[in-house]
This record gives C-alpha cells, structure tokens and sequence, in this order.
C-alpha cells in the first residue's frame, strides 16, 4: 500500500469517517499529486495518475515545501477558477494528509502546510422556510389526494425534517428498531458517529399515525420509510418527494430542498430555544460549534427589523439653504 492508502485507510479505521468523506480526501490529495508531478515535470497531466501513486517516495514528500503549496493555490485559483470554499476544502485536506505524515507516520521533517494562510470564506445565510411556510408545506401533504399510506410516510418525513433537522442520510437509513423508548431515535451522522435525537409530540403523533400503515405495507422489512416497490426509500427518492411537495405548496424546488428543511429546523430551534447553541450544535450533529453559528443570522435580522420599524426612522432633517 502507497502512503495515500494507508491514510485513507486510516481514516476509516482511527478517525472513523464515512467512505464518502474518504473518497473526498482521496481525489483532493491526487488532485496535489497532478499538479505537483507535472509542476516537477515528473508525468504529464494526461497520463493516468492512479497508477503512479506509488513512485511519490519520501524523498518526494519531503521536497514538497510552502513554495508548492502557494503555486497550487495559484492554480487552483487562476488555472481552475476554484471558490474560496473550495480551495479551503483542498488544502484541509492536504493539511490533514500532511499532519499524518508528520505526526503518525513520521515519514516527513516539516508539514509544509503550516502557517499556510487559508482562503477567506464568506458564511453564507442559510434558506429556509418560515414557520406560516412550513405550516403550509405540511397542510399541502395531508390534502394532496392519495393513499393514505403515502400520505402519512410523506407527512412523517417532512414532520421529522421540519422538527429535528436530521440528514437526508441519516433519516433514509432509519429502521424501526432505530426507534427508542422515551420518545428519542437513533441516528448516524457523518463519520458513522451515532447520536439521539429527541422527538417532540408532533413527530411522535405522526409516526403513531404512520407505523400501523407501515406494518401493513411491509411487515417483514426493518427499514422505517420503503418506496412504491416496497423497497427503502433512498436519498434520491425522498428528495424527489420533498421536490414535488415544495412545488405544490407554491414555494421554488430549486431553492428548497431537503437540506433546506434541515436550515429550517435548525433556524426555528435557534428562533424560539432562547439561542442555546451549544444544544443545537449537539441536535444537529456539528463538530464545530462555528458551523452552527451560521444559525445566529435570526437574530441579528430581527434586530435589524426592529431598528427600521421605528417611526423615526423615515424622518429627513431638513436642510436650509445657508445663503
């Protein structure tokens, strides 16, 4: 095994992430590696790199310095037309790759992405749906003419989305035995951490609703949402679901999406749970609570409505001509 996939491997074993994370890492560090063996005038960009992971010898490594690195971000930049985020991702994970290196594997003398200044991100606001529109989203399902099955496996998924702001991934892998007592459900989050989640009485009334015509769907299947062929949903078909619902409530499916239903969740807990965010940060499933930060635009947006709602606020002062 080459250097690369003893770190993925790593990864996977130590760190614990997900198969997709490490995939990502995976392209990210071949991505360096191309640049890095045609910038060395090693291979040229056209050839298949796969097959050349093995001949990046410790020697190579440990001639890669910060000179590197700031010509790849100039590439990433310039060559590639990369956003900030981007490039932000890339280098962590080069940074990580080369923290390992250094610090596990002790393969090289000095991490060359030290002190490498990382590009500035703008947070974006996230979308999300206001409480009267999510009212409304849950209203069109429950008129929506179909089987009654159907209806209360949409209502319940978009009940639980709108009230917990759980992941199209963990909620598509739910089983019924995912269901725990004290009104709570066992999820897996990104890197296969698991974690509870609390239902509040809205969710538990839907699934008390919803799990008798389940079991009356399929009663031989674990999985707790199956599809017309009586199959587990996947994140494809739940997607598709939310999309048709969004559109017949009125509001735009290219603007909304299941991922917006989690900024919703996570915006009203943050609007009307007296700004914990520390317990949001845990609900949500973030590593860092600066991640959950993005959330605190509530309150900042009130406050600025509040200060032009003032009647003052439109009054000009009056000018006199001072000659």
């Amino acid at each position: 095994m080459n250097e690369v996939e003893v770190f993925l491997a790593y990864l996977r074993s130590a760190k614990g992430r997900s198969e997709l994370t490490v995939k990502e890492y995976y392209y990210d560090i071949r991505a360096f590696y191309r640049f890095l063996l045609t910038h060395k005038g090693l291979r040229t960009d056209e050839e298949d790199l796969d097959q050349y992971l093995d001949e990046i010898t410790p020697e190579i490594l440990n001639g890669i310095f910060k000179k590197d690195i700031y010509q790849y971000i100039s590439f990433l930049e310039f060559t590639l037309k990369n956003s900030n985020r981007t490039k932000s991702r890339k280098l962590s994970s080069l940074n990580s790759f080369f923290k390992y290196l250094k610090n596990v594997e002790e393969l090289i003398s000095e991490n060359p992405m030290e002190n490498i200044d990382m590009p500035k991100i703008e947070k974006r606001m996230p979308t999300y749906l206001t409480m009267d529109e999510s009212k409304k989203l849950l209203e069109t399902i429950l008129t929506y003419k179909q089987s009654d099955y159907y209806k209360w496996r949409d209502y319940t998924i978009v009940t639980i989305f709108l009230n917990t702001g759980m992941r199209l991934s963990e909620l598509s892998a739910m089983n019924v035995d995912d269901l725990l007592e004290n009104n709570t459900v066992r999820v897996i989050g990104k890197g296969n951490k698991e974690r509870t989640i609390y239902l509040n009485p809205s969710c538990i009334m839907a699934l008390e609703i919803y799990l008798p015509y389940r079991k009356e769907f399929n009663p031989k299947d674990k999985a707790l949402f199956f599809s017309m062929r009586k199959n587990r949903m996947n994140n494809r078909s739940i997607q598709h679901m939310i999309d048709k619902y969004i559109q017949l409530a009125g509001f735009d499916p290219k603007k909304y999406s299941t991922h917006k239903l989690r900024h919703t969740a996570a915006t009203l807990m943050y609007k009307y749970g007296e700004g914990d965010l520390r317990a949001l940060q845990e609900i949500l499933g973030h590593e860092s609570v600066q991640t959950t930060e993005i959330y605190t635009h509530v309150e900042n947006e009130e406050l600025r409505d509040t200060t032009l709602a003032n009647p003052l606020s439109g009054i000009k002062p009056k000018i006199e001509d001072s000659e």
